[in-house]
């Protein structure tokens, strides 16, 4: 029945059948009391010990993840020891001590819901899948402050695999979980790239993250189907669901084998058109997995990392190394580094700014680099000096004109004349590109085409505002569609611009990652996708079992299509003879490595 099927992200492959166990867990509750004035020196000190104490503890959780999940992945404990660190946190409470006379682990955890309300408040992906970071945090010091053990919370789990159900689980629960004791994970919140789930998916775990209303619909005992291929749970299911599960999971296997043997190989139709499939990555972990997965570069390398919930800009030598490391593992393959798009949800904590009605249609991306050259120019640098050693592009966001290409060009030429007289190792230049996301963009293909070197294509954004449809807004999630002929119009003539130009155009966006939506952005002439890791071995298994030419024909269909629906039926209909569709299911995201969940009754 409908209603045992609830779905949410599936964030670590594999299905599993089996017994619920509902964990629940709370901050540790603070007593709300304030301390003498001549104490506050000793409770200075206590809130040092618990923070000296409290790195000493996750540090010894990274080398735990180093074993048991991969030096990769260990890294994300980095964020919690920035954190602990972080001179804003510890001055805050510090000042939190001294002037209001709280006790440490009460000034800790109002400026831990400082955060929390501004990191939640904020459409941020990578905001928001840190605050089970900030969790972990706030459990371990102020949990040292009461004196309170350690929380183990599954050191009591039953004798038999069980499925771990909970709201939310921090880094530190998910890597203290057992692959022989628990089958599956299933969570109300929590998204794809959070840190519970990159430790899943290497731990081998699969995990279906964002269900909403999940603890008021299973108990501990009921037996569930959590599918982290499709991203659902069901709910005592029938003899014959776990059946169908069981060979859902077995086709899904075989079909990840099949694309594994083949992910390092050309994509080449099979009317002899090379595709090249590049990989987006949002931090330079991501890269072992891209290499893995066969990408022919990095189309997309999103640089927020480096600025969003840190306190200090990163300097120049910080970002050459980081550039250079990634354009190095790619060789003779190019990475486009994106400039920062910073703005919007995406601000440093320590850059102020002022309040916008709207920030999306606000200063952001390009137009905040251009206006604070001092933010842009050690990116700009460091590109050009890791630019000396690899193959290295540079990519500014949210163009909307030939201004703006131009301001960023001369940039680069006075930066790169700048590290030339000072003797640095640097390129003397490097090719600079344009994201199109913007109808604007779209229409002026051809200006700026004239005057850049590259384009690429962002679909999210280039469709969020061709039909004024707020991508992250659930309510409309039915009227967001990359499929819409509108944008397909966009897409097909700045496909045309840019080839008149002799620019080569590429598309980065999410629609390449959907194995049917880049049948058709081949049918409109893209020979270049750049999409999210876990989808290479898919998009290449595709290319590889269709012709141009019936693409071509699919997407003439699809620009006459009245609607979305009309468009993604006709790439489905002629796919249908081709391919099994039930293994390119959109909602999907097939593994890069080889580590895979059995399934147990």
């Amino acid at each position: 029945m409908p209603h045992r099927l609830m779905r949410g992200v599936g964030v670590s492959p594999g299905i599993a059948v089996g017994p619920v166990l509902v964990v629940r867990w709370d901050l540790p509750v603070v007593p709300e009391r304030t301390i003498a004035a001549g104490d506050v020196a000793r409770e200075l000190r206590r809130l040092h010990d618990a923070l000296d104490w409290a790195r000493e503890r996750v540090e010894a959780m990274r080398e735990r993840a180093v074993e048991r999940a991969g030096a990769d992945e260990a890294r994300i404990f980095d964020a919690q020891l920035l954190m602990l660190g972080d001179e804003d946190v510890v001055a805050g409470v510090e000042r939190l001590v001294r002037e209001n006379h709280f006790t440490a682990e009460r000034a800790f955890e109002l400026k831990m819901l400082e955060w929390r309300g501004l990191w939640s408040s904020q459409e941020s992906a990578v905001l928001r899948d840190r605050i089970a970071d900030l969790t972990d945090v706030q459990v371990r010091v102020v949990g040292r402050l009461l004196g309170l053990a350690e929380r183990e919370v599954f050191d009591a789990l039953p004798d038999a695999p069980v499925v771990i159900v909970a709201r939310d689980l921090t880094p530190s629960l998910t890597l203290q979980m057992d692959r022989d004791a628990v089958l599956a994970i299933a969570c109300e919140q929590g998204t794809r790239t959070s840190h519970a789930a990159i430790l899943a998916h290497s731990l081998g775990i699969p995990a279906v993250m964002g269900i909403q209303g999940v603890l008021d619909r299973v108990e501990s005992g009921d037996r569930v189907v959590v599918d982290g291929w499709a991203g659902t749970l069901q709910v005592k299911p029938s003899a014959t669901e776990v059946v169908a599960a069981e060979t859902r999971d077995r086709e899904r296997r075989e079909f990840d084998r099949e694309q594994a043997a083949g992910a390092c190989e050309p994509a080449v139709t099979a009317d002899g058109e090379v595709v090249l499939v590049r990989a987006n990555i949002d931090r330079p972990e991501e890269t072992e997995a891209a290499v893995h997965a066969g990408a022919d570069g990095v189309g997309l390398m999103r640089t927020e990392f480096l600025v969003v919930g840190r306190n200090k800009m990163p300097t120049e030598a910080e970002q050459a190394a980081i550039y250079r490391r990634v354009g190095s593992a790619f060789q003779p393959h190019p990475v486009v580094v994106r400039s920062f798009d910073i703005g919007g949800d995406k601000f440093p904590t320590a850059f102020r700014t002022p309040t916008e009605a709207n920030p999306f249609l606000g200063w952001r991306a390009i137009r905040v680099c251009l206006d604070e050259p001092e933010v842009f120019r050690p990116q700009v640098r460091a590109v050009l000096r890791a630019a000396a050693r690899a193959p290295v592009r540079l990519m500014i966001p949210l163009v909307i004109g030939v201004e703006e290409v131009e301001a960023t060009r001369e940039l680069v030429e006075k930066e790169a004349r700048a590290l030339k007289r000072g003797g640095a190792e640097a390129a003397a230049s490097v090719p600079v590109g344009i994201m199109v996301e913007t109808p604007a963009a779209a229409v002026i293909a051809d200006r700026l085409a004239a005057v850049a070197d590259f384009l690429s294509v962002g679909t999210n954004d280039l469709t969020q505002y061709t039909l004024a449809v707020d991508r992250s807004n659930a309510r409309l999630s039915a009227r967001f569609s990359p499929l819409h002929p509108a944008v397909l119009r966009l897409l097909r003539d700045v496909r045309a611009a840019g080839a008149a130009a002799g620019r080569e155009v590429s598309i980065c966006g999410e629609m390449a990652s959907d194995p049917i939506a880049a049948y058709l952005l081949i049918g409109l002439g893209y020979r270049v996708l750049s999409v999210a890791s876990p989808s290479l071995p898919a998009v290449k298994w595709l290319v590889r079992r269709i012709s141009t030419a019936d693409a071509a024909g699919c997407a003439a269909a699809a620009l006459r299509a009245a609607n979305a629906a009309g468009a993604a039926a006709c790439a489905r209909e002629a796919l249908s003879g081709k391919v099994d569709l039930r293994l390119l299911d959109p909602s999907t995201r097939l593994p890069v490595r080889g580590r895979r969940a059995t399934l147990q009754g």
